[in-house]
């Protein structure tokens, strides 16, 4: 691998892996809750953890914090504001650090925003998925759409610098006028930021053991083309396959993800990407969180990227934004000019997936719309040993 001269921004995520019930699409790493939560000791490993990785970080300034799971809005605002308060004591955050948690409807957690704002938080991402009964049940979600609306309107008046709503779409039974209805009743409390997710059956979930009948691919297309026109004509431009944002909102920590940077993954069954001047390494934390509080082998896995590694990563986040990516920034962040890549770029081009001016490498419309596609031929290449051009 060539030498990194710039490190990229650091993140730090921070996974609490417990929930009130796993989802049938759900394949994140995440336990259904069984009697009280670990708060303490669970907090104290996170930043004993934390102590460990700082070799590895160094001094580096943290950009953004994020709280995933699992549903990290379980823990109370006490414990979320101890762990801020003791990574603030351990680590140096930007002064404009984007700290997100991730939470879901219902009126306990509606009643913990104030709490979680006070804590630090300063941007929530709201686990709403649909706001149709049906569809909700369909999808094994334990509230409502009524709950659904009452914590859009309670982390609306929380006082967030800024909060995101998470739909999916593409739900067995759904039309396009109902999925432009979720997004319109989303809309309502003026989010800054909406997340907008096709539902997919991944592997080792409940509905790849048992499959709904998802609607067919004429209709997946309308109902597409339906959420990207609610969102886009409320004023939210859509930055990455997903995402959507008003102009200054776009998510720093995802950003951060989709343009390689790194990322210290702190919990059981965090993931991390570290780079240092000579490779750059993943680390998996201990997934079993008795194991993870105990510090019994806390780190999982360690490896360091291989070339084909590193080019695909960089290309799987890469290509799902809108605008891609530009030619230094591979550079920067990979160690290797474009040029590594010989034709695979070219006949991704001439398939009309791919766009590559002076600058920039970005997906084509085409190429958005099937990009898993367009990924895997683009990794049969790179495995397959079509890297014809080293530039130092």
């Amino acid at each position: 691998m060539h030498a990194i001269t710039t490190l990229p921004p650091l993140s730090l995520y921070i996974h609490i892996p417990w929930c009130v019930a796993k989802c049938p699409y759900c394949d994140f790493h995440s336990l259904p809750q069984d009697g009280p939560l670990p708060e303490k000791a669970y907090v104290q490993a996170l930043l004993d953890d934390l102590d460990a990785a700082r070799p590895d970080i160094r001094d580096r300034e943290i950009r953004s914090i994020f709280f995933g799971g699992g549903t990290p809005s379980l823990f109370s605002g006490g414990a979320i504001h101890d762990v801020l308060c003791g990574i603030q004591a351990r680590a140096t955050l930007a002064v404009d650090c984007e700290i997100s948690l991730e939470a879901n409807p219902g009126t306990l957690e509606a009643g913990r925003f104030v709490a979680f704002r006070e804590a630090g938080v300063n941007r929530l991402s709201l686990g709403v998925q649909s706001l149709h009964d049906p569809f909700l049940k369909s999808l094994g979600r334990i509230h409502d759409a009524a709950c659904a609306r009452d914590a859009m309107e309670s982390a609306s008046r929380a006082g967030f610098r800024s909060f995101n709503i998470d739909l999916m779409y593409g739900l067995p039974g759904q039309t396009a006028a109902q999925a432009a209805a979720d997004v319109d009743m989303a809309l309502s409390v003026a989010p800054l930021h909406l997340s907008l997710y096709e539902l997919t059956i991944e592997a080792h979930t409940a509905f790849a053991h048992t499959p709904p009948t998802l609607p067919d691919e004429a209709t997946r297309e309308a109902i597409e083309e339906a959420v990207q026109g609610a969102a886009q004509g409320a004023g939210l431009s859509r930055y990455e396959i997903s995402a959507y944002a008003k102009t200054g909102y776009r998510c720093r920590h995802n950003l951060n993800y989709w343009e390689f940077g790194d990322y210290l993954g702190l919990g059981a069954g965090a993931h991390s990407k570290i780079t240092s001047e000579s490779d750059i390494v993943r680390t998996v934390r201990a997934p079993d969180p008795n194991r993870y509080v105990k510090n019994d082998a806390r780190i999982h896995t360690r490896r360091a990227l291989s070339t084909a590694d590193t080019l695909f990563e960089f290309l799987l986040n890469g290509l799902r934004l809108s605008t891609g990516f530009s030619r230094p920034l591979f550079r920067e962040r990979t160690g290797y000019d474009i040029e590594i890549l010989g034709d695979a770029l070219k006949r991704a081009v001439d398939k009309g997936l791919l766009v590559i001016d002076c600058e920039r490498v970005y997906a084509s419309p085409l190429g958005r719309r099937f990009l898993d596609s367009l990924l895997t031929s683009l990794l049969t290449e790179i495995e397959g040993g079509d890297l014809t051009t080293e530039v130092s």
